[in-house]
């Protein structure tokens, strides 16, 4: 099939809209202010940045097969260790488009009426849950029509979610540094004590600064889904680690900054501290309206305009993270089948699930899964209190199901750097050695953050929680390890 490859440039926008969350960096000044920066760094420089070199070696090594991650792991270790990673990998991302394509109408919400007005919403006498409800599933099945048409309308959709979240840190950078420039202080007092020290009395104690450090990483967090998309780049033996590479970099020192330019115009105290409604979702809206509000106010704007200058600010970050959030939900959705189509044992599945369209494309198994996320989407917006209880269940299953192929990943790394059959184009990691430093950095990294994240909810009494964060993985493993035994006994016993 004749389909346009991706550039380097569309790559590095898809990257950025499946790593990258404009909202972090509000969100990361809220929780922690100047002090979250040496964590984002931490969190780049002992995960995101050695994991995104060691993904950019498999992508270029295996730019000719289909399969991603399955592919890499298989070919590095084994077949029944890749199955058993991606099962859990996968049904985490199905969790994910079932709570973002709810979630993602609260950025759209504050785009158009300036507020979330998402839980006053009533369309033909449903309730506001409802009517969420089935406005996800309308996205859901405009989504996923747009991914079965191929890579050309997905690249049109994540080059416009990623072009979003650039301009709106472009703008964040911009304008804080004009405030700082036109003030000649920061509004957060910069000092050693502010960029070691949270203002957030609730992170005044090391069991919730560590807390912070999971956060950290889970932000940099979907680096792997785009590897089921390493055969649809231009020249993938050079334009994947370059892409890899520029996005690594960009994200890591966008962050950073980022968080310090909120401090140029925003003081803690007196804007995040003080307000009684804000939350996590909602911080970004409150703090791009501020920067907004001090904008003109450095211009020199009378009272009135600087606040209409700070409300449409808060409507471009709704349409942006809207945006953002559509392009990376659109990668969510072809990358991860894609892997379990493209690089699995097709005998596992049946053939109708399998077949792979005019465009390219798991047509047939992207719209099976659709149909599974609107199933989902359903029982939890139409069932009722025990409907919610079960998909903050599964929710809690999948929140270590999540990073745990990130240690499947990394470990696969040894075997890859290992196996002298596997031809590698692109090589960061020369010294053998120093590989494996990065690697044991990477998944002591990774599993400190697991292990906290299971034993943080037990911390302040909610065993529950912790024990389904142990229990999903167990069992999402399982399913997978069964799937691909069965497999084996029935069509490999002669081999």
């Amino acid at each position: 099939m004749d389909n346009k490859k991706l550039s380097l440039f569309a790559l590095v926008l898809m990257i950025f809209t499946s790593v990258f969350g404009s909202a972090n960096i509000s969100r990361a000044f809220y929780l922690m202010g100047y002090a979250s920066i040496i964590w984002y760094i931490l969190a780049a420089l002992c995960f995101f940045i050695p994991f995104a070199f060691m993904i950019a070696e498999f992508g270029a090594a295996f730019s000719k097969k289909h399969g991603g991650i399955y592919t890499w792991m298989s070919e590095s270790v084994n077949p029944k260790f890749a199955f058993t990673g991606i099962s859990m990998w996968y049904a985490s991302a199905i969790i994910w488009m079932v709570n973002t394509s709810s979630a993602i109408w609260v950025p759209l919400s504050n785009a158009i009426i300036g507020v979330d007005k998402t839980s006053d919403g009533h369309l033909f006498g449903l309730s506001s849950v409802e009517t969420i409800g089935i406005l996800a599933v309308i996205l859901m099945i405009v989504i996923t029509f747009i991914a079965t048409r191929g890579i050309n309308q997905i690249q049109k959709v994540t080059s416009i979610g990623g072009f979003a979240a650039m301009l709106t840190n472009v703008i964040l950078i911009v304008g804080g540094a004009i405030i700082l420039l036109i003030n000649g202080h920061t509004f957060q007092p910069l000092s050693w004590k502010a960029i070691l020290v949270s203002p957030n009395p609730q992170y005044d104690s090391l069991i919730n600064v560590l807390g912070f450090v999971v956060y950290a990483i889970f932000a940099y967090g979907g680096l792997e889904t785009i590897g089921g998309l390493v055969d649809q780049t231009k020249t993938p033996e050079k334009t994947f680690p370059r892409g890899i590479t520029i996005s690594a970099l960009t994200i890591s020192v966008v962050y950073s900054i980022g968080i310090f330019m909120v401090g140029a115009f925003t003081n803690w105290g007196q804007v995040l501290g003080s307000h009684h409604n804000i939350n996590l979702v909602n911080v970004p809206f409150i703090i791009m309206n501020n920067f907004g509000y001090q904008l003109g106010t450095a211009l020199n704007f009378s009272h009135g305009v600087s606040v209409e200058i700070g409300m449409w600010v808060s409507r471009y970050v709704g349409i942006s993270i809207f945006l953002a959030l559509s392009g990376a939900f659109i990668t969510l959705i072809i990358s991860p089948i894609k892997t379990i189509v493209e690089g699995t044992p097709k005998e596992i599945w049946p053939k109708f699930f399998t077949k792979i369209n005019k465009h390219d494309v798991p047509g047939n198994a992207m719209m099976i899964q659709g149909l599974l996320v609107i199933a989902f989407i359903l029982i939890i917006s139409f069932g009722g209190q025990s409907a919610k209880a079960f998909f903050n269940i599964l929710v809690q299953m999948t929140n270590v199901a999540m990073v745990i192929p990130y240690l499947f990943i990394a470990f696969a790394f040894i075997g890859f750097k290992a196996n002298s059959k596997i031809k590698k184009p692109f090589v960061f990691y020369k010294n053998p050695l120093i590989a494996k430093i990065a690697v044991c950095v990477v998944m002591l990294t990774v599993g400190f953050a697991i292990i906290f994240t299971i034993i943080a909810p037990a911390l302040s009494g909610n065993y529950v929680s912790s024990i389904w964060m142990v229990v999903g993985p167990v069992i999402f493993g399982v399913i997978g390890y069964l799937l691909y035994h069965h497999y084996e006994k029935k069509y490999l016993k002669n081999d």
